[in-house]
């Protein structure tokens, strides 16, 4: 038996990808995607333009005790199509797990999005068992997919 480590939900988002790609790459617009209720704020981060940036979001959810701060490493950006970051606690290194957005463009108004949520690099047993991998569920994901939407169409 093998046990899935990755998530990976898409949809048709009305919009071109360069308007979609504007609100990614704008930690501060986050907390409006997220699904999963988890993220607050983004802790005064600048527009993400390259791998190796480093941006902290503001988060509180009950398996962290509370609120708490992520830092996210990114390690996939190609402008329009691709944007990827590891989050872990702030302070900390990466321990595993990534989210990973995709844009393919369906001509000039419309975008396919798909939006992956792996944990196929942790390897700590304790933090798989305190974390109870999945965190996010793939409802939680595709409500981020439609808070995507509605971000890029207001």
């Amino acid at each position: 038996m093998t046990e899935d480590t990755s998530i990976t939900v898409s949809r048709v988002v009305d919009a071109p990808a360069q308007d979609i790609f504007a609100v990614l790459s704008n930690p501060a617009r986050h907390a409006e995607l997220d699904g999963s209720g988890f993220v607050r704020s983004d802790d005064r981060t600048d527009r993400i333009t390259g791998t190796g940036q480093v941006f902290t979001m503001n988060m509180e959810g009950p398996h962290m005790g509370g609120e708490y701060q992520t830092d996210n490493h990114v390690v996939g950006f190609d402008d329009n199509h691709l944007i990827a970051w590891k989050t872990a606690p702030a302070g900390t290194e990466p321990p595993g797990w990534q989210w990973v957005w995709e844009l393919t463009p369906e001509g000039t108004d419309a975008t396919t999005v798909r939006l992956t949520y792996d944990w196929s690099g942790v390897t700590d047993p304790q933090l798989l068992e305190k974390i109870g991998f999945p965190l996010v569920s793939q409802g939680q994901l595709e409500d981020s997919l439609g808070r995507l939407a509605a971000a890029v169409a207001g």
